[in-house]
């Protein structure tokens, strides 16, 4: 320990023993105790004690008192863990100190056992102290095992559940050896403490309470999740005859925690526990539909696994929605829908009993459906087009727009109808299926029924919906037909009065209320579909019924832009954002969207009164113009003055918003022009870089700085005649520019004024901007080595002023500006500048100084007065 930090401690011990001076926080004691953690894993702590009695007496003292605070006892029961972990230690306090901390005379018998926190620090410090045969021997002596079983029902869940992990850590203490001399210890072998746990978990398994079943339960997952010994082999076989007993009862009791013991069981070697897989194939039988869920998913999930387990596994996680589609079919399906799952009267009671059952039932069975799909491992073949069905019927019920003839299927239209959390997941499985492949019909179903979810997800509120050529195509056969509504002007979006004189948006009367969750899922997956969609054979546009499906897509899209509602107006940006980026180059993506008022629309957005509609308006903006596809009055590609104008208004807006979201959009739009080549930028780069760069140098906003900072590392790898990113994290340092080309971009680099804005951010107070400045600089001092001798670059006249003006600006005196810079100039800066110590410094901790364990103890002491008013370390 540092002398400095010992001859704190007695003062430090003094005030933590003194009820009437103020607590320490809970941070300060954390502190503590993983600096004594750290002292004792390196070196002895039995000596610590011997060259600091001290702390020995803070906890007799901690023993005597009786108004103490519940904290400072719950740090001494931890603190005497963290030295009786090592074993000699343990000896020398073993005599009166241990018995009276950890004892039935200790905190058990005393008023303070009534906190939380002090039960929490008695169970951690014997979780801390035992790591030694020493310690399983007091723990019997003691009786703390019986305080354990009695705190695993602690009111306090964190005491519950650390009481449980401290039997499974007691019981794989006991069991190292005997389980190290031969392959499975029989019971007579085992330690009398192990058998009292094993016991006490015995009987906690034949309990009536369901309580007790579940703390068992919960200690032997937690056991054979973390413990690999051989001796948990003996424990499965002991034990699994009590725990496949609870399959006996009706209901199973502690359903949730038995599966999860089985599927721990199953992942730790399921080759070695005999019975196991008899075991899950039972209790798969006997849960309810509900229940079975999670674990016919963990199965599904194994590696090695029985085959009829699988298929009787996954026929749990498809029966749910087999049970939908026998209800809502019009006619028998095709032989083999959902083979192995037909609908059992279990499941369809389950769907049929309430209407929160049916929505828990039907949202687990899509959650892990839809878990499993991108799972190598999963069931082959994949019932993709059954489940495609599924999944358009439950939404189509959950609509209103599904008509089913059973009485079942007509129970279940009322249950789900206007259900958001079954639309939610529905539409999150309907996503995930994209991957696959479907018959053209079922695709054609699922575009009709997100089309459905995009004009209006709830029937209630649907406004409009085109009945154009895409919902004529839907099959006749053995399916849930859609009723549409017939084309009605929307109330919140007028075609001729959705824009005013001035080009400024009009809505309409507010649209009917709707979850604006389910729009968003649907966004969401209508993209993921779309952008799964096959090429046509041959060519490279789109498959003709995805061209189909756009053209209908796109007056949804502009209904959605003008909504009342901006976070609708948001989600329809960035759905328009993502088509674009991935389609602006198909002849029938561009074609569908410049018939459309989508881009006016869109241009629009950037004047809109919230923030993050006006951001990502910005963001669609700029992809749609790198692609030509902004905005004309005759509805053709963009010529030069159109974009040169849109430049303007994103210049406007990166110099004169009030919210930082839209000018960081419009930094990250003049990044991609510039890398991207866009044909208007590249024009005249170097006053567009200006531009840009002035304007950033003048934000407030610290990530508009530091994008602005990417802006400039682009521009000069184009200067050095290198595309793509360069990391400035390599390790190798890059390859120097010829001095011919390095000499005219440094030329170029003064003139837009890049380095003023890198040297003034160099000194930034945001962290994160420093650093991107210090790599831009080193970056280019590296291809700027061969660019004549420090000699000659230090002739220049006016680089002692400007190493004067730097470190003015360091000193925080940013007010004068470097003015212009000769390539010289900028050379000898860049060498006599100590970048890597810049750099070194921006990379550690705001508190690296300040840190140490003597801070710690001095910032303790002057909390309270102890030390004087310039001794802290307050940091």
């Amino acid at each position: 320990m540092d002398p400095e930090c010992s001859r704190l401690l007695p003062a430090l011990c003094a005030v933590l023993a003194d009820p009437g001076q103020p607590v320490a926080d809970d941070t300060c004691l954390e502190k503590l105790l993983d600096w004594f953690t750290a002292v004792t894993e390196a070196g002895s702590s039995l000596l610590l004690l011997q060259e600091n009695p001290c702390l020995v007496e803070l906890l007799f003292h901690v023993l005597k008192s009786q108004d103490l605070s519940s904290r400072i006892l719950s740090f001494s029961l931890r603190l005497a863990g963290i030295f009786a972990a090592q074993e000699n230690c343990f000896q020398y306090l073993q005599g009166e100190l241990l018995p009276m901390l950890f004892g039935e005379v200790g905190p058990l018998g005393g008023a303070a056992w009534t906190a939380p926190a002090v039960r929490s620090g008695w169970i951690q410090g014997l979780r801390t102290l035992a790591q030694h045969p020493s310690a399983l021997r007091f723990l019997a002596a003691c009786g703390a095992v019986d305080t354990i079983f009695s705190l695993q029902g602690d009111p306090s869940l964190f005491v519950a559940s650390a009481a449980g992990q401290l039997l499974v850590h007691i019981l794989d203490l006991a069991m190292r050896g005997p389980a190290e001399g031969h392959r499975s210890p029989q019971a007579c072998d085992w330690p009398a403490c192990a058998q009292k746990i094993v016991g006490h978990i015995e009987d906690s398994l034949c309990s009536t309470a369901v309580p007790q079943v579940t703390q068992a339960l919960s200690v032997l997952t937690t056991a054979f999740g973390h413990c690999h010994g051989l001796w948990t082999q003996g424990l499965w076989v002991r034990l699994s005859p009590l725990v496949a007993r609870l399959l006996e009862k009706d209901p199973v009791p502690a359903s949730h925690s038995l599966v999860d013991l089985l599927l721990s069981v199953a992942r730790s070697a399921p080759s070695s526990y005999r019975g196991l897989w008899e075991t899950l194939a039972q209790t798969l039988s006997h849960l309810s539909p509900t229940q079975a869920g999670p674990l016919a998913l963990g199965i599904l999930k194994l590696q090695d696994c029985p085959q009829a387990l699988r298929t009787q596994a996954f026929g749990i996680l498809l029966q749910p929605l087999a049970c939908v589609l026998e209800a809502a079919a019009q006619a028998p399906g095709p032989p083999g829908l959902l083979e192995g799952a037909a609908g059992n009267s279990m499941t369809v009671d389950t769907l049929l009993s309430s209407k929160s059952a049916c929505v828990g039932l039907l949202c687990c069975a899509l959650a892990h459906l839809g878990l499993l799909q991108p799972l190598p491992q999963r069931p082959s073949p994949w019932p993709q087009a059954p489940l495609l069905g599924a999944a358009v019927t439950i939404l189509r019920l959950c609509s209103g727009s599904a008509a089913p003839t059973s009485d079942v299927g007509s129970r279940l239209c009322a249950i789900l109808v206007g259900c958001g959390r079954v639309q939610r997941a529905a539409l999150d499985f309907l996503g995930a299926l994209s991957q696959g492949t479907g018959p053209q019909e079922l695709v054609t179903q699922v575009f009709s029924v997100l089309l459905e979810y995009l004009v209006s997800p709830e029937s209630s509120s649907m406004s409009w919906m085109p009945v154009g050529h895409f919902q004529r195509l839907l099959p006749r056969k053995n399916e849930v037909r859609c009723s549409l509504s017939p084309c009605i002007p929307s109330p919140s979006y007028t075609p001729g009065r959705g824009r005013g004189q001035a080009g400024q948006l009009t809505p309409g009367p507010a649209a009917p209320l709707f979850p604006l969750q389910v729009l968003k899922k649907a966004f969401q997956a209508t993209l993921r579909w779309l952008l799964s969609s096959p090429k046509t054979p041959g060519c490279c546009d789109l498959d003709p019924h995805t061209q189909l499906f756009l053209r209908e897509l796109l007056p949804v899209l502009q209904k959605r832009l003008c909504s009342p509602c901006w976070e609708v107006r948001d989600s329809g940006l960035e759905f328009l954002t993502q088509m674009t980026r991935h389609w602006g180059g198909q002849a029938g993506f561009r074609q569908a969207l410049l018939a459309s008022e989508v881009p006016e629309l869109t241009k629009q957005l950037l004047r809109d009164p919230e923030s993050y509609v006006r951001a990502s308006a910005v963001t669609a903006t700029g992809q749609l113009s790198s692609w030509g596809l902004c905005a004309t009055p005759a509805g053709h590609e963009c010529p030069g003055a159109q974009q040169e104008s849109l430049l303007v208004e994103l210049l406007h807006i990166l110099s004169t918003d009030s919210e930082g979201f839209p000018r960081r959009a419009v930094m990250q739009v003049f990044t991609e022009w510039l890398r991207d080549g866009h044909a208007d930028v590249a024009e005249d780069a170097e006053q567009f870089v200006a531009g840009a760069l002035q304007a950033a140098s003048r934000d407030l906003d610290w990530e508009v700085r530091a994008q602005g900072l990417e802006l400039a590392l682009v521009f000069l790898e184009q200067l050095l005649g290198q595309r793509g990113s360069h990391c400035p994290y390599a390790v190798a340092l890059p390859e120097t520019a010829p001095p011919g080309v390095l000499a005219q971009a440094l030329q170029v680099l003064c003139r837009v004024q890049l380095f003023e804005f890198a040297f003034r951010a160099l000194f930034d107070c945001d962290r994160p901007v420093a650093q991107k400045s210090c790599d831009l600089l080193l970056f280019l001092r590296a291809k700027a080595a061969p660019c004549g001798s420090p000699q000659e670059a230090g002739d220049s006249p006016n680089v002692a002023s400007v190493e004067a003006t730097l470190q003015r600006w360091q000193a925080g005196e940013q007010g004068q500006p470097l003015g212009y810079l000769e390539p010289g100039a900028v050379v000898a800066l860049l060498r006599s500048v100590d970048l890597e110590g810049l750099r070194d410094t921006l990379a550690e901790s705001s508190d690296h100084v300040e840190k140490s364990p003597q801070s710690l103890l001095q910032d303790m002491l002057a909390a309270v007065g102890v030390l004087g008013e310039n001794e802290a370390d307050c940091y």
